[in-house]
């Protein structure tokens, strides 16, 4: 069990009772109000930690996940003969012809101000001792940690809507205006350099699933790393600085093997993982991936109790796929691949367009726009334990060391500075335990050029190429889809290195340089008349 989601439980449901609002006429359906329940200390901790509830929605079909990877050149979600269409919602991610009525961005804008508003009341509550902390050292941490969350929920905003509404104040019925995006990126880099020494500096333990210093190091990390797509202006050094402190401080370190973070249990004394969203079944649920990312046969493989949905239909794109080195362990050990066994070893066979044919998942996708049921690698990165429920007790990672070891690279590549090709050697050398030779890349290597096999895809075949311009740090870039594949990085990527709006894959062409960031949900421009939408998208 993740020791905070039982601490969170309890105080999230009195959240849900006593409410925030203001409303004078409000008719109250419990004993229990805003003003009649008294806190005590015992309730300092879980209401600091209810911070994090929202996160849990992030791997949905509909919120986060598809937002961050459908919308990039790994993973697709096509239709196949049993359905997966729903209207055609997730082509359009792949296709970057969504518009402001796409309910993925309806989702992740509420569930991001869901948290950043919490974290404003949160932190009222303790200022003011209305929520009173065991000790001063306590409420200075406390703060600390929910601020640092705060400024998490912010990033998100910012990296996804670019100009957007930022507030801090508690319980205000003030409609907000946007905020510049340069405005948000200083408010939050402020926010996190203020509080980052007021944070505990304990890996795991009782800060597992919690803002730490290393974890808010690398949200800080990364926020720099992002920094020139969202301001102008370049932060590589101040990334590197970051990183080296998470280096140097001596708590954080690469895990045995790849697939350690990824594990049902067990993760929560792991060095590697520097923040994460804890799942489990009964009091953290919500991680439904293997659902939609799996097919119904592989019910039979892992004995589950919850069948996967039809046909499934999250899978990689081939041109992505070709890119690996063969001897890559990372290729078996983040996808599902060849003939596929039940539990007791009996060939499983298909149930669809392939029914009674034996199931063996192949590579090729002849597009995005439909697949058979048996095509495109599947999820095989996260854990899924024999007889499994709908909700996995396998954690997300949101950020590992293995990151703060490339984002470091990264940034050398862009100084022009030596010891990149070092920091991923370090990376790569658990996936090549048994040919410790390929582990080994140069920081020129880096500079190269992506394997990847850019163009349009029709019938298996690329009948338009598209933009063929290398791409610059193109190694350095496969080396982080390689890594960090299913972890919801690659639309940050993919926009850092240029690719997003310039180049073509499966299915996908360029639509227009503005998709960087994605349109404000008409509900909420509905809702605030100070709002606008973001440039180009007002005609959709």
């Amino acid at each position: 069990m993740k020791t905070y989601i039982r601490l969170i439980i309890s105080l999230f449901i009195v959240f849900q009772m006593i409410g925030c609002s203001n409303d004078l006429t409000e008719k109250v359906y419990s004993s229990i109000t805003e003003q009649s329940y008294k806190f005590t200390t015992k309730d300092f901790y879980p209401v600091v930690t209810s911070v994090y509830s929202p996160m849990r929605g992030y791997i949905n079909i509909s919120h986060l996940f598809p937002t961050q990877e459908i919308t990039a050149d790994i993973i697709v979600m096509p239709p196949n003969a049993s359905g997966w269409d729903d209207n055609g919602k997730y082509r359009r991610l792949h296709y970057h012809q969504w518009s402001a009525e796409q309910d993925h961005f309806l989702n992740i804008w509420n569930t991001f101000y869901q948290g950043a508003l919490l974290c404003n009341n949160v932190i009222a509550q303790i200022e003011s001792d209305a929520v009173p902390a065991p000790s001063s050292a306590a409420k200075e941490q406390g703060l600390a940690e929910v601020r640092a969350t705060r400024a998490y929920y912010y990033w998100m905003i910012l990296d996804n809507f670019g100009d957007a509404p930022m507030t801090t104040v508690a319980n205000t019925q003030e409609l907000p205006e946007k905020s510049s995006r340069q405005e948000i990126f200083n408010y939050i880099v402020s926010e996190l350099q203020e509080v980052v020494p007021k944070l505990s500096d304990e890996q795991g333990g009782n800060m597992y699933g919690r803002f730490n210093r290393w974890g808010a190091k690398a949200l800080l990390a990364n926020i720099f790393l992002n920094a020139e797509v969202y301001t102008g202006q370049p932060k590589w050094s101040e990334c590197i600085a970051q990183c080296d402190d998470i280096i140097n401080s001596g708590k954080c370190e690469l895990s045995p093997d790849f697939k350690d973070p990824f594990k049902a249990h067990g993760v929560e004394t792991s060095k590697e993982v520097l923040f994460t969203i804890p799942f489990d079944r009964l009091y953290g649920t919500g991680n439904n991936l293997h659902l939609f990312a799996w097919h119904a046969v592989m019910k039979y493989k892992y004995n589950t109790e919850a069948m996967p949905w039809g046909a499934g239909t999250a899978k990689g794109i081939t041109q992505f796929i070709d890119t690996y080195d063969p001897d890559d362990q990372r290729l078996p050990d983040s996808w599902m691949i060849g003939p596929q066994y039940a539990a007791n070893g009996d060939v499983l066979y298909g149930l669809y367009d392939q029914k009674d044919e034996p199931f063996t998942f192949t590579k090729d996708l002849p597009s995005g726009n439909y697949t058979k049921e048996s095509e495109g690698y599947m999820m095989n990165k996260f854990e899924v334990e024999q007889g499994e429920t709908s909700d996995l007790a396998t954690d997300f990672p949101v950020f590992r060391y293995a990151q703060v070891l490339m984002m470091k690279a990264e940034c050398l590549l862009r100084l022009g500075q030596s010891g990149a090709g070092a920091l991923v050697t370090q990376v790569r050398q658990r996936a090549f335990k048994n040919n410790p030779e390929k582990a080994m890349v140069t920081d020129e290597q880096l500079k190269g050029n992506s394997a990847y096999k850019y163009g349009y895809v029709e019938n298996y075949v690329i009948t338009d190429p598209g933009d063929q311009s290398p791409v610059q740090f193109g190694r350095m870039y496969d080396e982080l889809g390689w890594e960090f594949t299913w972890e919801m990085q690659r639309r940050r990527d993919c926009i850092r290195y240029g690719v997003f709006t310039t180049k073509s894959w499966l299915s996908h062409k360029p639509q227009g340089a503005f998709h960087t960031v994605f349109p404000i949900p008409q509900t909420a421009l509905t809702a605030n008349p100070k709002l606008s939408q973001n440039t180009a998208y007002s005609g959709n």
